[in-house]
């Protein structure tokens, strides 16, 4: 809808009148605002310069007792209230730690940890990942472990869902200081145990991990935690690889904690399943993804391609839930149209779109919807994707029982499936090993 002359001259006579007094908090809104205001392209279709006129207002009410000393907090603060009123959850600001732990990951670097990566729930920290060779590792923490204590302070959620001192940052905050780590564990079927755990210098990326499920043990299950390293494609094929050699003759592949990441990465990842084709538009232009065997390339390699060359073309099912987001519902839109089985619940719901990221002045992190998502038929993506298969993460079996119902529900759709299609074919035998035939790409 056409913005009207009267909206526009009091969107500029606010925002005047505001940057006559600049503050820090102006300098930060305005950089913001300016880049939501030229470059915003999503989905969102709220009248964006009336809502920069009416936080600009807000910020200048608020920064009133304080003048020129307003601080960026509150400069923060009230962008991060504009952005929620946009309404797109791809578009948001992250602050100064939490830039840094962006940047930490995308550019790899070596930073202090004790290898788990956690997520808050009800009674502790829940560990979704442990690198190999960390000292995580090295000291027996496994995925799903539960630390309800960090330091002498209680961890997680307490009953009443009410946050308790030591979260996922807090938790980050205390590996970064260098210094070992007093927690307390609980391993499912277990007593809570004291341990200290020591920190070392690590890459700050998690890399995905294989275990194995299924009532042979032959069902391989690669837990993939990021998009966001520049090498995360890599290091699936890499594990992937490690299955097809050990004789898998299923695939899980567990997304529930991935929020996304690079497109390039996620698209050459999803092909390992099926060629690939990801088109993009944004303001004045776009651009169309290729993924072919495990790789990222040329558009038309992809579309020259045949739908079966695949790394993998056994039974293969994904998990996914509130987490999963962005980059991991890409993925798990082109694995499902390669035949995998979705199970879990549904996904957070910016899968549609894509971002780039800004620094503010503070060092805070703006996170801006640049592009729209479609299709190679030219149809938007699915900003979600609603499982085939409902199975919530039951968080209290699996830290008191050792259960993980999504995964055991992954297995009995993979079990079902293959005995549908045994019994469609005539074949009463096991299924047929996926083709070992196929050479893993390397990038």
């Amino acid at each position: 809808m056409p913005i009207s002359r009267s909206v526009r001259v009091l969107a500029l006579a606010v925002l005047s009148s505001f940057l006559a007094g600049a503050s820090p908090a102006s300098d930060l809104f305005e950089t913001a605002n300016r880049a939501v205001q030229s470059r915003y392209y999503g989905w969102s279709t709220v009248d964006r310069a009336a809502l920069g006129a009416k936080y600009a207002a807000v910020l200048a009410e608020r920064c009133a007792p304080q003048g020129d000393a307003c601080d960026y907090a509150t400069g923060r603060a009230v962008l991060g209230e504009l952005l929620n009123e946009l309404g797109d959850p791809h578009t948001n600001v992250r602050d100064p730690e939490g830039a840094e732990r962006v940047a930490e990951v995308t550019e790899n670097r070596a930073v202090f940890r004790t290898g788990v990566r956690v997520v808050r729930v009800t009674g502790g920290l829940l560990v979704v990942s442990v690198l190999p060779g960390s000292p995580a590792a090295e000291a027996g923490v496994r995925r799903f472990d539960l630390i309800t204590g960090v330091n002498g302070e209680a961890a997680g959620k307490d009953a009443a869902g009410k946050n308790l001192p030591v979260g996922p940052n807090e938790f980050t905050r205390l590996e970064r200081a260098g210094d070992p780590l007093r927690l307390t564990l609980r391993r499912a079927g277990g007593p809570d145990r004291a341990l200290s755990l020591p920190t070392a210098r690590l890459p700050a990326r998690d890399e995905p991990t294989l275990s194995w499920a299924g009532p042979d043990g032959k069902t391989a299950v690669i837990d993939y935690s990021s998009f966001l390293p520049a090498d995360s494609a890599e290091l699936f094929l890499a594990r992937l690889d490690e299955a097809r050699r050990s004789g898998a003759t299923a695939l899980v592949v567990d997304l529930r904690y991935n929020g996304g990441g690079a497109l390039g990465e996620c698209v050459a990842a999803a092909s390992s399943f099926g060629p690939v084709l990801y088109k993009t538009r944004w303001q004045g232009g776009g651009y169309t993804y290729g993924g072919l065997r495990g790789e990222e390339v040329l558009a038309w390699l992809a579309r020259a391609a045949q739908p079966d060359w695949a790394l993998w073309r056994g039974p293969l099912a994904v998990l996914v839930g509130p987490s999963t987001a962005s980059c991991a519902e890409v993925f798990t839109y082109y694995a499902q149209k390669a035949g995998a089985i979705v199970v879990g619940e549904r996904t957070r719901g910016v899968g549609s779109s894509g971002v780039m990221f800004e620094r503010l002045p503070d060092g805070s992190l703006l996170s801006l919807t640049v592009l729209r998502a479609y299709t190679a038929a030219d149809e938007p993506l699915p900003d979600a994707i609603t499982p085939e298969v409902a199975a919530p993460t039951d968080v209290a079996l699996l830290t008191g029982e050792g259960r993980d119902t999504t995964l055991e529900a992954a297995l009995a759709a993979l079990e079902a499936r293959t005995a549908s299609r045994q019994k469609e074919s005539g074949q009463t035998d096991a299924p047929p090993r996926p083709d070992a035939s196929l050479s893993v790409g390397r990038r």
